[in-house]
């Protein structure tokens, strides 16, 4: 059993070499100054592990006041952009406007824009690679709906929707994955640490056998759905997880403990 342990500490470690935990509040559709202030208030007060990257997703009407009040050892998202520098693109928000404000990251291809607004595969793709093309970081997410699941077609839809980006940029560097089951986004439902590790190595040998070895081994992948102060640990413990997004426990105190996870 001993040996086991230390062989799975080396995989961890070996595995995870050189690539910095990263965890995502993604706030959504959530929030009034009072609200932010309270979160905010938290974030400062921390403590937050410093080797882990820390994200917040915020609303494009308040990104500049985040911004502006963020601790420093916070980035800031938007949580949308579009694949354009400006133009007749009503309610829309671009790249170069995000970078006019100080943000410098952006979460694109989250499921609700592509079941509720129906954005397709190529056009999220076409959008990581703008913004990418004007110096923002991206979370790119990827992820199966429950009907997917069930026909065992996870994979299929997984490798479908990397593909698609895969065919838009070549260099990955500002690039994090986020692999969000819909099924257990906002549902209570986890997959459990193996169902998320398993996903992820797959997804990571096939970016080697795909894109290239360099970028398996470096990207970072994220695992998104009902993460809980009370189950990152676990998840986080797992070789191929790199980090979190997380929806409605990033407005809560319990997202610090998340975001230590690794500690």
């Amino acid at each position: 059993m001993a040996t086991t342990c230390r062989a799975n500490a080396a995989l961890l470690t070996q595995s995870t070499m050189g690539r910095k935990f990263v965890v995502g509040g993604n706030w959504k559709m959530n929030g009034t100054k009072a609200q932010i202030n309270e979160i905010l208030g938290f974030l400062k007060a921390g403590p937050l592990n410093a080797d882990t990257e820390v994200v917040i997703g915020v609303p494009a009407i308040y990104l500049d006041y985040v911004k502006s009040n963020a601790p420093a050892n916070v980035e800031v998202a938007a949580q949308n952009a579009y694949k354009a520098e400006k133009g007749a693109f009503t309610g829309e928000t671009s790249p170069l406007m995000l970078k006019d404000i100080g943000v410098n990251w952006v979460i694109l291809g989250h499921s609700e824009r592509r079941q509720i607004f129906g954005e397709s595969d190529e056009l999220i793709a076409e959008k990581v690679a703008f913004a990418l093309s004007n110096g923002l970081k991206v979370i790119a997410c990827i992820g199966e709906t429950l009907d997917e699941r069930d026909a065992g077609k996870t994979e299929e839809v997984v490798f479908r929707q990397t593909q698609a980006i895969a065919n838009q940029i070549k260099d990955w560097s500002n690039v994090v994955l986020a692999y969000e089951p819909v099924w257990a986004i906002g549902t209570g439902k986890t997959a459990t640490p193996q169902q998320a590790q398993e996903v992820h190595q797959s997804l990571r040998q096939w970016i080697s056998k795909n894109i290239s070895p360099e970028v398996a081994n470096a990207v970072r992948i994220q695992y998104g759905g009902s993460v809980t102060g009370a189950n990152a640990k676990e998840l986080g413990s797992q070789a191929d997880i790199d980090g979190f997004l997380v929806g409605g426990a990033s407005l809560k105190p319990e997202f610090v403990s998340i975001v230590n996870a690794r500690q």
